[in-house]
């Protein structure tokens, strides 16, 4: 039976990390390991739409990739003549091997994940190659989130391949003090990915759902592996808070719904309910970035509109997460909220001050916001300006549809007789 080409690229987004991953742990060879499945999704892709999703999608596919492997392997070693050890790697994939849990049900995403997160490489690369292995993203979509050529950040994946093969990890969980250095940057790094999917940086649509899902995905397993860690507790508290809007920030044909006219009843209450237990649960234990941008969070999801908002409330989180986590991006929020509660012009006022910040100055989402709050004030023509500024600047086609929208509201009308 055939099946929809989108259902299949969906469910080989999946697969694939769970792949690449049984994949490493029988032969600890990342970059090869890699190519073999890149293969295998490949004729899977193509096979599959007219043939039909195989009854053990995951076991044909890692079947296939892992025969692919294995063919590279002998070619590379016949060459060296050791044509006598390769034998001993013929893969019988669809059984396990000693002391392994069967194919079908173990997932070595999570053990995967913590391997691209290895300490011989540089943060840029393990959040790079965590993107390319686990979250699914090309290199194309990778080099322009990092805003730096496809050709570069090619290399940069192929050296952080080739890094963790020449260190000689095992394809195991860390444990001790080297998992908690490599916590900070596996929380990164599914932090990035939900993003990519909450708010796509290219493409036709604004939402990429099977990225944030498996974000989301992947810190429910992490939760799961360490309960008690307030970190992941409020990361996983912030995606499903901010994922409960989902339904309502598009409209029928795709356009961005912003916050304030969304409809609420169309928020998803059981993540709401999951989300704000998670969070009270994790603050009462430790404070971070990720607890109090997840309080912030539901704040405005348990709120019955924006204008009963606890804005103050919101205003004084984002101050201390400024003071334990200096962000642009928490100042530039901060200074939505201060408009709400003391009026746009002194919203104004610390876009002025953050507008010193190279890190953000030239970003589109400064000049939506000021934008935004010149609209409050009454001064259209400038707010005009910089939302066409901020939709040059925006590389999603969904966003820059709406700040050209929001600018052309706001035209002078000609002259009525």
């Amino acid at each position: 039976m055939s099946a929809d080409r989108a259902t299949v690229e969906g469910l080989l987004r999946a697969l694939a990390p769970q792949a690449l991953g049984a994949l490493v742990r029988r032969y600890g060879q990342f970059d090869l390991s890699e190519d073999a499945v890149q293969e295998a999704l490949l004729a899977a892709a193509t096979h599959w739409p007219a043939e039909g999703v195989p009854d053990n999608p995951r076991g044909w596919l890692t079947t296939v990739a892992g025969r692919r492997l294995v063919d590279r392997i002998r070619s590379e070693q016949a060459r060296r003549r050791r044509e006598d050890e390769v034998a001993a790697l013929e893969p019988d994939l669809s059984s396990p091997g000693p002391g392994e849990d069967t194919p079908v049900h173990r997932d070595d995403t999570l053990t995967l994940l913590f391997l691209c997160c290895h300490p011989a490489l540089s943060p840029a690369s393990q959040v790079a190659l965590t993107l390319r292995a686990v979250g699914g993203l090309t290199t194309v979509e990778i080099a322009r989130a990092y805003f730096v050529p496809e050709s570069t950040m090619a290399a940069r994946i192929s050296r952080a391949k080739q890094r963790i093969r020449a260190a000689g990890s095992e394809f195991t969980m860390p444990v001790g003090q080297d998992r908690a250095e490599r916590l900070r940057v596996v929380l990164h790094v599914l932090y990035v990915i939900f993003n990519e999917g909450y708010t796509a940086s290219s493409g036709d649509r604004l939402r990429r759902d099977d990225l944030a899902a498996e974000a989301i995905r992947l810190t429910r397993l992490l939760h799961r592996l360490l309960p008690d860690d307030g970190a992941v507790a409020g990361l996983l508290a912030l995606m499903l808070l901010t994922d409960a809007r989902r339904a309502a920030r598009t409209g029928p044909h795709g356009e961005l719904i912003p916050l304030d006219e969304q409809d609420r009843s169309r928020w998803d209450r059981g993540r709401i309910a999951e989300g704000v237990a998670l969070v009270t649960d994790a603050m009462t234990r430790t404070l971070g970035p990720y607890q109090l941008q997840a309080a912030i969070a539901a704040l405005h999801d348990e709120a019955p509109s924006t204008g009963e908002t606890d804005w103050r409330q919101i205003n004084t989180l984002y101050k201390i997460l400024e003071r334990i986590s200096p962000n642009p991006m928490a100042s530039l929020n901060r200074a939505v909220v201060v408009a709400m509660i003391d009026g746009p012009r002194a919203g104004l006022a610390l876009l002025d001050e953050l507008a010193a910040d190279d890190r953000i100055t030239d970003h589109h989402r400064l000049h939506a916001v000021r934008a935004h709050l010149l609209k409050m004030a009454g001064d259209h023509p400038a707010a005009r300006e910089y939302y066409h500024r901020a939709a040059h600047g925006t590389t999603s086609p969904t966003e820059r549809r709406y700040l050209e929208t929001a600018a052309a509201r706001l035209a002078p009308r000609p002259a009525s007789g």
